[in-house]
């Protein structure tokens, strides 16, 4: 192989099978990582902005489990403790299953992450010690024969750092994101606690007015 064939194409149809195999499964991690980022992009920017509206879902969501809870808990004439207790229960409830669905997807990007590297070091190992068994043949080694089949191996722990680096990105801004969202959710909770506990300290006043007439 001469110096002007050494491009990424011919490098990639020159090494052996399971190099080959190895980038082969690398792109393809990479690919799902891409979908996954631009999906969790899409799905978060969309929580974002109905956290904006508190008429709208997941914040809907957290209201109605918490309210339905709290006017149970008060038609079987609990004491206002134990309404609240139950209403930020449900409240916290709902509150991790929209961070479940909001984290979704995130640990397959931080083994992508951090996995990714490796498998191309692998590849990279195999493709060295591949190209030395076929230098062992030949009575005269020299920089030309040996470059060829260095690249080829190095080639896939380049495709190794491509799959991981954006992932890492993806997932240290998708983290941070999230833990605003986390942030956002319990604030709405304790809001509404505070709201829910006024209402529960003014029926029993309430009552005793009606009752003393």
């Amino acid at each position: 192989m001469t110096p002007t064939e050494l491009s990424i194409t011919t490098l990639i149809l020159q090494a052996s099978l399971v190099v080959q195999l190895v980038m082969a499964g690398l792109v393809v991690i990479s690919l799902t990582s891409w979908t996954v980022i631009f999906g969790k992009l899409v799905g978060l920017r969309r929580v974002r902005r109905h956290n904006e509206e508190p008429d709208t879902a997941p914040l809907e969501r957290i209201f109605a489990s918490g309210m339905r809870e709290f006017l149970k808990l008060r038609e079987k004439r609990l004491d206002a403790g134990a309404q609240l207790d139950g209403a930020r229960r449900a409240m916290r409830a709902s509150c991790q299953r929209e961070l479940d669905m909001v984290e979704s997807n995130l640990s397959f990007l931080a083994s992508v992450g951090s996995v990714s590297p490796y498998v191309g070091l692998f590849g990279t190992v195999w493709g060295i010690m591949h190209a030395f068994v076929g230098l062992s043949n030949m009575q005269q080694v020299t920089l030309a024969t040996v470059a060829p089949g260095i690249a080829e191996a190095l080639v896939a722990t380049a495709i190794g750092l491509f799959a991981a680096i954006p992932a890492v990105v993806a997932y240290n801004r998708f983290a941070r994101d999230i833990d605003r969202i986390a942030i956002q959710l319990e604030t709405f909770i304790e809001e509404f606690t505070n709201i829910l506990q006024r209402n529960a300290s003014q029926a029993p006043a309430a009552t005793v007015a009606v009752g003393s007439r």
